[in-house]
């Protein structure tokens, strides 16, 4: 199984966790003062959750996973979990892009949040990579952006899936008849912890308001 984070979200994503605590913990038992339970702190408290949301949506919950059976873009808000078999192509250019057969039968495409670039990040990159292909006299970007790198270990495991011949070359009839397999689609769902994350705060945070106007 293959799974593919970004170091960098993790890494700022706990460190807000970390300081959230803190602050709550300060506003809730007075570690630097006195505790007082106002509205104004109680929405103080309410956007400390509201951030600890976002660095889970964003930070956390994104990922590629690969298995047996299929592969899984979890990004911020939504899962999209495609079969072997419904997987059509796996790209990686400025972010992984993975096309399958989609829940209605047609073929759609799904972009991963984790590695993201710009395109002048992707064109810098690549030319680094011809650069010092050059230099060692061989030309192999394969692995030399993070995206692409992705995308490579899971186009490895899609081919190791595939159907092959007693002689080890991949069954092109299998293959062809796996691909034309319509009961092979992927799925697009919501994260309900996700959204809970981010609806719940910003529901206390609508509270907050109304009862500071009110008051």
């Amino acid at each position: 199984m293959v799974t593919i984070r970004s170091t960098g979200g993790r890494v700022a994503a706990y460190a807000w966790l970390v300081f959230a605590a803190l602050n709550l913990a300060d506003l809730l038992f007075g570690i630097t003062g006195d505790a007082s339970y106002t509205p104004m702190t109680f929405g103080i408290g309410v956007l400390l959750l509201l951030g600890s949301g976002i660095a889970y949506a964003v930070g956390l919950r994104p990922a590629i996973l690969g298995d047996d059976d299929a592969v899984t873009i979890r990004n911020p808000l939504r899962d999209v979990r495609a079969p072997w078999a419904a997987v059509r192509r796996i790209e990686g250019t400025n972010a992984v892009k993975v096309r399958f057969t989609g829940p209605d039968g047609a073929e759609t495409e799904s972009r991963a949040w984790v590695h993201q670039t710009s395109p002048r990040a992707q064109a810098k990159a690549e030319a680094r990579a011809r650069k010092e292909a050059s230099e060692q006299q061989e030309f192999d970007l394969r692995g030399r952006t993070p995206a692409a790198y992705a995308a490579q270990q899971l186009n490895e495991i899609r081919d190791r899936r595939r159907p092959r011949t007693r002689s080890g070359a991949p069954d092109r009839a299998a293959a062809a008849k796996e691909a034309a397999d319509d009961s092979a689609r992927g799925t697009v769902t919501w994260s309900v912890p996700a959204l809970a994350a981010l609806g719940v705060p910003l529901a206390l945070l609508v509270v907050v308001a109304i009862v500071g106007a009110v008051s």
